[in-house]
């Protein structure tokens, strides 16, 4: 396991999907600062905190959904790494689907709106070449991997 960079900020989040009829869809929030990018719910790591409880609490915080109302997929976790203002950052996702696709989604005042996202769209979102990537490894891997069971 490699040494984490002592400058190099940490993230995490979930990318969380639903289905809707026969169609997966993701959730992605835009932010009221900077760009008013669009992203999963995420944020940083704190102090004491493992990156599995950063993601649950960034989920609540910024979505309202507590774990109770999704179930995490099992073996599927990405990290993306790019810098900030110059310093390294990593970011970990691990997918969760949201058992009942009706669940309110409940905004903190970090973002001004939410959108739920069919994979078409996904690239109108994911800004960043990373991001694209991600949201493609996890559609291939939600398709291949939960799809085929139903």
């Amino acid at each position: 396991k490699m040494a984490t960079p002592r400058n190099q900020l940490v993230a995490a989040g979930f990318i969380i999907f639903r289905r809707l009829q026969a169609e997966v869809q993701y959730l992605f929030l835009q932010t009221s600062y900077g760009e008013h990018h669009w992203t999963p719910p995420k944020g940083h790591v704190d102090p004491g905190e493992s990156e599995m409880e950063t993601a649950l609490r960034e989920t609540h915080e910024e979505a309202g959904l507590s774990k109770e109302q999704f179930t995490i997929v099992d073996n599927f976790k990405d990290e993306l790494l790019y810098e900030v203002r110059g310093k390294p950052k990593r970011v970990v996702y691990w997918i969760a689907e949201l058992k009942n696709p009706e669940t309110p989604i409940k905004l903190s005042d970090e973002h001004i709106k939410y959108d739920w996202v069919n994979y078409a769209n996904v690239n109108n979102y994911a800004q960043w070449d990373d991001m694209k990537l991600t949201m493609k490894r996890v559609h291939q891997f939600i398709n291949e991997k939960l799809l085929v069971s139903n």
